[in-house]
């Protein structure tokens, strides 16, 4: 393992550069020549590949975002832009890649391993803390923890004017982050992609709730099954005429903002574990932590299990603090 390459792909997460400074440098102790690749797989259909040093990566562990960008490459999905990335990584003898991102990034991944024979690793890097076979994804906890500021936030104004307030988090496919937002911010409510959400029965809900309180905070997955907090607020209207109801969408906030302590550890972690992995010769697995231990799951079954599921005992710990007397 002489060379070897690495990229973001997909949504941006705190700690992405955390990670990358955590490969570069394990590389350059193991004397191996690290090569970033710029904005994901489609950088590498162009060529957009560079060596990197140290000095490339020192003082970046506090950034958020990623300095060697980040996209969604729609050419990567036909083969004939595949073996002209393929032929890009070939020329510079490229022998292992390390992809950080979601499960798009580990298909992409997959397919290019097959076509090209070339050992690759996944390090989970989403906020959105769906991955199957780990605990934490890199980023989570930052975004969690700006989320939980900002429903600190609008609760004070919504305390001031008597106001219940929708507010949207991102989830499209897994309430993890909606779950344990409402359960840190103290909501009244959440609404999920795993479960139904029935209208009527969540108004009943918010009108026992709201008696003897000056406000109300329902935290919404943008994946719920009933739309957005716009759309929410749209259909639940009917029941709720006489209070003051509100929608804020959090959005991008969400993805952006220097990593927290834990994402920099974790992610500086996982980068290390990835160049060690491929100087051991692995292949093809992604790497998750359990506790505080790092462990390792085949791509493809995480592929196959999509995200995993939330977690059962936060739910029924929330459905307590939801309680009425």
């Amino acid at each position: 393992m002489k060379k070897i390459a690495f990229l973001t792909s997909g949504g941006d997460s705190p700690g992405m550069n955390a990670c990358i400074r955590a490969i570069v440098k394990t590389c350059l102790f193991h004397q191996i020549t690290p090569f970033a690749i710029y904005d994901g797989f489609q950088g590498m259909i162009e060529n957009r590949i560079a060596e990197m040093k140290y000095a490339d990566v020192n003082n970046i562990v506090q950034l958020g975002g990623t300095i060697i960008g980040s996209s969604r490459s729609e050419q990567f999905l036909h083969k004939k832009f595949r073996d002209i990335a393929v032929a890009n990584l070939k020329k510079l003898n490229i022998d292992g890649l390390i992809v950080i991102g979601g499960d798009g990034t580990f298909t992409g991944a997959t397919i290019l391993s097959k076509e090209m024979k070339i050992p690759i690793i996944g390090i989970p890097g989403t906020i959105d803390n769906d991955i199957f076979g780990t605990d934490h994804t890199i980023g989570y906890d930052t975004a969690l923890n700006t989320i939980i500021n900002s429903v600190d936030k609008i609760r004070d104004t919504a305390n001031s004017h008597h106001r219940i307030f929708f507010i949207e988090v991102m989830g499209r496919h897994s309430g993890c982050i909606a779950l344990n937002a409402a359960l840190a911010s103290g909501a009244e409510s959440v609404l999920l992609p795993e479960h139904i959400t029935d209208i009527e029965k969540l108004a009943l809900q918010i009108v026992d709730q709201h008696k003897g309180l000056r406000a109300s905070i329902i935290i919404v997955a943008e994946g719920d099954d009933e739309g957005g907090s716009l759309e929410i607020i749209k259909k639940i209207k009917p029941y709720l005429s006489q209070y003051d109801l509100k929608s804020t969408v959090l959005g991008h906030i969400q993805r952006g903002g220097s990593p927290s302590a834990f994402d920099r550890i974790l992610a500086t972690k996982m980068g290390a574990y990835s160049v060690d992995l491929l100087k051991n010769k692995s292949s093809n697995v992604i790497i998750g932590c359990k506790g505080d231990n790092l462990v390792t799951t085949l791509i493809k079954d995480g592929i196959n299990f999509k995200t995993r599921d939330i977690n059962i005992d936060n739910l029924d710990l929330l459905k307590k603090m939801l309680t009425l007397n």
